[in-house]
């Protein structure tokens, strides 16, 4: 009786709870960037990118710099990582595949934390535009109609869209996306948050403001390492993947490849602005102890490596880009973890690190061990899928990749990072190639556009998701 007058008076003066009474559980704040690859300054690859404050985050906890996407294609990469389930478990392999036909709201990332108690809430990119399914959160903003301003004129060359704007920061779709994201961590919420932002850039096209493209004066660009004839030693269904004869061929006879990196570069650096926005409100807010702070890029991108433009293929280049997490209390600052891991690690890490319930059709491990000590053993190599049964395995210092025609190829990265030269067809190389096949997938389910019963279904379908991303993407991004 007691007990409940106690409680009663609490209640009728309005005095806080203790705060062993409230839930403690860390919040989530998951940053996701399209078409990010490894131009990011902490990783050094590319030492003409400027991204302070996606370096400064990768000071704060731990630094993956072998972190690689489990398809190197923006719809299977987010449908695996959102899912827990790889492409070659649900068919989900190409942006015209609706995954959401195959794949359950009950399995998907922010529908666990939801069931778990969380607030979820996101906005922009997290899922493929067009193939959207915003349901799976308690709020979530839709995609701003693309960006308010149009370059004039030239746009690029061919399908490789660039050119400066003269417009602000503010005028771009990925500034409204990151000011929900700064609005909801300054609010005040009565339990635990999944916040997930998903900003555009540096997906094309490459239109930022002016002065971004002026942070990397063209006199000054370097193009990226390349080998004359790299493809000559790739077996054919990796040539078919890079297309030589149409990006790339219509780049060098354009004369404006230099061009082409300079907008890539000053739409990294419009991203890092938009990231540090974002940052410095969780740094004021009243949840900087208690956020746990994942940021990843879908895939990699190449810009003429191996004669190949964008993602769509196995290499180095279109399958890693950055992973970094920040966990208040378990993480230590500017730790750096050289281990080899895939995308599909993170649903089940967030689980692990805020005790919520991992459910059993999940395909990846936790990383908890590595961001506790980033130097721990780790023989789980990472794992990317381009396609029905075409698959590349990751190790520190191994990359050897399996087509469905049974073509190979096979790179020692310690002496050859740029993957110039393929190890494939050498006999003392055989055990190693069995050792890395071994973790490739015995399943390869059937490419879900195979499904339809027509040509003329496949072709709406298309169409659907098409017309989807026109939508969220306005004319501009076209």
């Amino acid at each position: 009786m007691k007990l409940l007058l106690s409680v009663f008076a609490v209640m009728l003066l309005g005095i806080a709870l203790p705060a062993a009474a409230a839930d403690r559980r860390p919040n989530i704040l998951m940053i996701a960037v399209d078409d990010l690859n490894h131009w990011v300054g902490y990783l050094g690859r590319n030492r003409q990118t400027i991204t302070p404050n996606i370096d400064k985050l990768a000071r704060r906890g731990v630094r993956f710099t072998r972190s690689y996407c489990a398809a190197p294609v923006c719809n299977p990469s987010r449908a695996a990582l959102m899912s827990g389930l790889r492409p070659s478990s649900t068919g989900v392999y190409s942006n015209d595949d609706d995954w959401r036909t195959v794949i359950p709201p009950e399995k998907m990332l922010p529908t666990t934390f939801r069931r778990a108690g969380y607030y979820t809430a996101g906005a922009g990119k997290i899922y493929h535009g067009g193939w959207d399914r915003t349901s799976d959160w308690d709020d979530y903003q839709p995609d701003p109609r693309g960006d308010r301003v149009a370059p004039a004129g030239d746009r690029g060359v061919g399908g490789i869209k660039f050119a400066p704007l003269d417009c602000r920061d503010q005028d771009i779709g990925d500034y409204q996306i990151v000011d929900y994201g700064i609005e909801q961590l300054r609010r005040q919420h009565d339990r635990p948050f999944f916040l997930s932002i998903g900003v555009h850039k540096p997906h094309m096209p490459w239109n930022v403001p002016r002065k971004y493209f002026d942070m990397h004066p063209l006199d000054q660009i370097e193009l990226p390492p390349t080998q004359e004839d790299d493809l000559a030693d790739i077996p054919k269904a990796g040539r078919q993947m890079a297309k030589p004869q149409g990006d790339h061929a219509a780049m060098l006879a354009s004369g404006r490849w230099k061009e082409a990196v300079q907008a890539y570069l000053a739409t990294i650096s419009y991203c890092d602005a938009n990231i540090g926005r974002l940052i410095d409100v969780l740094d004021q807010s009243a949840y900087r102890d208690n956020t746990i702070v994942v940021f990843w890029g879908d895939h990699g991108w190449h810009l003429g490596e191996k004669e190949h433009w964008r993602k769509f293929a196995l290499w180095e280049e279109a399958t890693r880009a950055p992973l970094i997490w920040i966990v208040p209390g378990l993480t230590k600052p500017d730790a750096v973890c050289e281990r080899t891991v895939d995308f599909m690690s993170i649903y089940p890490t967030l689980c692990d690190l805020a005790g919520v319930e991992l459910p059993q059709h999940v395909m990846g491990k936790s990383i908890r061990p590595l961001l506790e000590e980033p130097a721990a053993r780790w023989d789980l190599p990472a794992l990317t899928t381009h396609e029905h049964n075409n698959h590349a395995v990751r190790s520190e210092g191994w990359r050897y990749i399996r087509y469905h025609d049974g073509g190979e190829e096979l790179y020692d990265e310690t002496a050859d990072p740029y993957e110039w030269t393929n190890l494939a067809e050498r006999a003392e190389h055989a055990e190693r190639k069995a050792e890395l096949a071994k973790f490739m997938p015995t399943e390869n389910a059937p490419d879900l556009g195979d499904s339809f019963a027509s040509k003329e279904e496949k072709k709406a379908a298309k169409q659907q998701n098409r017309t989807g991303r026109k939508r969220r993407a306005g004319a501009a991004a076209e």
